[in-house]
């Protein structure tokens, strides 16, 4: 039996959950699967193991999977007899380089964390490369926070139970289609910003790039989809207002069949993250036929030529000042622009 365990069940978190579940035809006589609400991860991150440990049924299981959002070290303490399966942890994101707006913001017990659920568990996996590299090679920066009794040979401890395991992408056929719409010199340049409505996303720097491509009267058509959280950006709403000609789209799509249509008319997916470990949807944009342009650094090197990528602000709106121009161009550079193999189920 194997025992699956999300305490932050939504987004990305809940696809994978999906996914290995339909992909490896588990049902409820081979595996029991337990979450939480995908809400206030912090709060998850700090007190799920005391929930965890009452409604995990008391069974013999062969395997725990779980996200690095559960505290496993703590749940292991609280229920001992869930040492005793052989438990993988999964790495979506990792707190040893979260960005924080204020360093007051930062919690030393997020990362502390997943440093302890590490030392327990059997097998830890990373969905990219730049993930596992910047959890292990700041692992000794990160304790020297710690006063005193700071342990040693952390990171070495960890490193051989490491291995990298991309997100498995669940792309429909219609992904994979024809593109929709005319053709790219026959209509504005779409522009398509997919991700979530957080601060770690930088929206600043989009919007503020898709300002100036309007104030010098450039055409352009624009999609924001993502999820919307408790407090989204102030720059939403402005952008909503200043942008409001260029909308084509606007908000997160309840309906799979449209996220994968606006997908499809997009002729570039665009990424300002500060915070990106994997990037999904940009991925399944680029599956569906857009062009990227994404910022070079986090994980995107690992997907991308340098041709898709950009270093500063400048660098940024030129590319796109000059698809919207001439926008056959985007979709010229956005043949063969994933240079690294990334799962499909």
């Amino acid at each position: 039996m194997i025992l699956l365990v999300e305490v932050f069940y939504a987004g990305s978190h809940r696809q994978l959950i999906t996914t290995l579940t339909q992909g490896l035809q588990l049902d409820e006589r081979s595996c029991h699967l337990t979450t939480m609400s995908g809400r206030k991860w912090h709060w998850r991150a700090r007190t799920s193991a005391l929930h965890l440990a009452e409604v995990i049924p008391r069974q013999q299981f062969s395997v725990l999977f779980t996200s690095s959002v559960t505290p496993l070290a703590e749940l292991c303490g609280l229920r001992p007899d869930l040492a005793a399966p052989h438990k993988v942890l999964y790495f979506h994101e990792n707190q040893l380089v979260y960005p924080v707006r204020k360093r007051t913001d930062t919690d030393f017990q997020y990362g502390y964390n997943q440093i302890t659920a590490c030392l327990v568990a059997d097998e830890v996996v990373f969905n990219s490369g730049y993930n596992m590299e910047s959890f292990l090679g700041n692992i000794n920066h990160f304790m020297k926070t710690q006063p005193d009794y700071r342990p040693k040979g952390l990171a070495d401890k960890i490193r051989s139970k490491c291995r990298v395991l991309y997100f498995p992408l669940c792309l429909p056929g219609v992904a994979l289609g024809a593109r929709l719409g005319e053709s790219a010199e026959d209509r504005p340049l779409h522009i398509l910003w997919p991700h979530r409505w957080e601060h770690d996303k930088n929206p600043a720097l989009f919007f503020e790039t898709m300002t100036q491509l309007h104030e010098e009267g450039l055409p352009f058509r624009l999609s924001v989809l993502g999820e919307r959280c408790d407090e989204a950006p102030p720059e939403f709403e402005r952008a909503q207002r200043e942008l409001k000609d260029h909308i084509e789209n606007w908000g997160y799509l309840e309906s799979k069949e449209d996220y994968w249509k606006v997908l499809r008319s997009a002729d570039v997916v665009v990424s300002t993250a500060d915070h990106e470990f994997f990037g999904v949807a940009v991925l399944e944009a680029v599956a569906s036929g857009c062009t990227p342009l994404c910022p070079s650094a986090l994980v995107y090197p690992e997907w991308f030529e340098a041709r898709h990528l950009f270093r500063t602000a400048g660098q940024l709106l030129r590319r796109l000042r000059q698809w919207c121009r001439r926008p056959g161009a985007a979709s010229a550079s956005g043949r063969g622009s994933v240079v690294a193999v990334v799962s499909v189920m």
